[in-house]
C-alpha cells in the first residue's frame, strides 16, 4: 500500500483492496471502478495546492520583480545572479464557511448640530475563508495565502517529497479552530460597517477546515557580495515576498521631495492659517487656526517619512500579501454593506 493513503478497505463490489488518500471524500475501485462514499472521523483533512510554475518561470519572476520596482538599484535585474532556487510546501492552516449573524450597534446620521446616532441591526450572510501558517515563516516571509480559485487535491506524500521541501505543522490544530472563528466574527461585525456595535451573533455552516500544503519557489541570488531572496507563489507565479538592494536614486529623490513638501505644509501653511485666524472673525478663526495644526502635522510627517525612506531604503523589503488582503477586505466589505442593507430594507 502506497505511504499515501491513510487506510484501505476491501471494495464491496469485487473485494478488491480500494486505498483511502487522506481527506479524500470519494474513492474508486481501481479493478471495478465503483465509487464508494467514505464515511465516519478522517481526523485532519490534509490537502495540496496544484502546482503550476516551473523553476525557470520562478527565476523570470525574479528578473521581472528586480526590473518592476522604483525602489530597487536599477542594474539589480541586469547583474543579479542566481545562487539557488528550491521548490517548499508550506503547511497553511485553512478554513471555509458560510457565515450568518446578526450585528446591532448605532449608525451616524446628519452633521454638525444635527448629528445623532439611530439604532440598526444588520443580517450577515456571507462566503468567508481563512488561512494562516502553520509554522514560523520567518525564513520565508509570507504570512499569508489566496486560496480563492485554487486547485486543492488530497495530499499526495510521495509526490510532494519528490519535488520539494516539505514542511511540517508545529501549531495547534485547536488554537488555529479558535483563531478562524474568531476572525470570522471579526469579520462580520466589520461587514456591517456601524459606527458603534453593541452585539455581535455569528453561526456558521458548511464549515470546513483543514492543512493546505502550499508551493512556494524560493529563489536566491547575490547582489555586488550580498545574498538575497524572493519567494514566489508556486500556483500564480507572483512574488509573494523579496528583499533587494535599494535605490540611492530613489532614497534621494523620497528625501528631497519629503523635505520640501513637508516644510511647505509645516511652515508655510501652517503660517498662512495663523494669519488668516488672526485676521478673520471670531467663528471662522478656530476652525482656521485647527486647519494650520493639520497642515503642520502632515508637513511633519511627510519630512519623517521622506527621511525614514533615506534612512532605511538600503534595503527594499516587499510583501505582497498585506497589500492583496486589504484591498481584497475592502471590496468584500463594501459588498457585504450593500448585501445587508438590501436584505434589512
Amino acid at each position: 500500500m502506497s505511504d499515501s493513503a491513510a487506510q484501505g478497505i476491501a471494495c464491496p463490489n469485487c473485494a478488491g483492496m480500494v486505498v483511502i488518500p487522506e481527506g479524500q471524500v470519494i474513492v474508486i475501485c481501481p479493478y471495478c471502478e465503483m465509487r464508494s462514499l467514505v464515511k465516519g472521523e478522517r481526523g485532519l483533512r490534509r490537502y495540496q495546492a496544484a502546482r503550476k510554475i516551473e523553476r525557470q518561470d520562478a527565476e523570470k519572476a525574479l528578473r521581472a520583480f528586480l526590473g518592476g520596482k522604483m525602489q530597487v538599484a536599477r542594474n539589480a535585474a541586469r547583474i543579479a545572479q542566481v545562487q539557488e532556487t528550491f521548490l517548499a510546501y508550506l503547511p497553511f492552516w485553512a478554513a471555509w464557511a458560510r457565515v450568518l449573524g446578526w450585528v446591532f450597534g448605532e449608525e451616524k446620521v446628519g452633521s454638525g448640530k444635527n448629528t445623532r446616532y439611530e439604532p440598526r441591526e444588520v443580517k450577515i450572510a456571507q462566503e468567508m475563508d481563512w488561512n494562516s501558517p502553520a509554522l514560523d515563516v520567518g525564513e520565508f516571509g509570507v504570512t499569508r495565502i489566496s486560496l480563492a480559485g485554487r486547485e486543492l487535491q488530497p495530499v499526495n506524500w510521495d509526490l510532494l517529497h519528490s519535488e520539494g521541501m516539505v514542511f511540517e505543522p508545529v501549531g495547534v490544530e485547536g488554537d488555529a479552530r479558535a483563531a478562524a472563528s474568531g476572525d470570522f466574527h471579526k469579520r462580520a461585525s466589520k461587514l456591517a460597517d456601524l459606527d458603534r456595535v453593541s452585539q455581535t451573533f455569528t453561526r456558521t455552516t458548511r464549515q470546513r477546515f483543514g492543512l493546505v500544503y502550499y508551493p512556494l519557489w524560493v529563489v536566491r541570488y547575490a547582489y555586488r557580495g550580498r545574498v538575497f531572496q524572493i519567494v514566489v507563489d508556486g500556483v500564480d507565479g507572483q512574488v509573494l515576498y523579496g528583499k533587494a538592494p535599494g535605490s540611492t536614486l530613489f532614497r534621494s529623490a523620497a528625501l528631497v521631495a519629503g523635505m520640501a513638501a513637508g516644510a511647505v505644509l509645516a511652515v508655510d501653511g501652517g503660517s498662512l492659517a495663523a494669519y488668516l485666524a488672526f485676521t478673520s472673525s471670531d467663528d471662522d478663526s478656530l476652525g482656521l487656526l485647527a486647519l494650520g495644526g493639520g497642515a503642520a502635522v502632515v508637513g511633519f510627517g511627510l519630512m519623517a517619512g521622506g527621511y525614514r525612506a533615506f534612512r532605511y531604503g538600503e534595503h527594499y523589503e516587499y510583501r505582497r500579501g498585506d497589500k492583496v488582503m486589504r484591498r481584497r477586505q475592502r471590496v468584500i466589505r463594501e459588498g457585504g454593506v450593500r448585501r445587508a442593507l438590501e436584505e434589512t430594507t
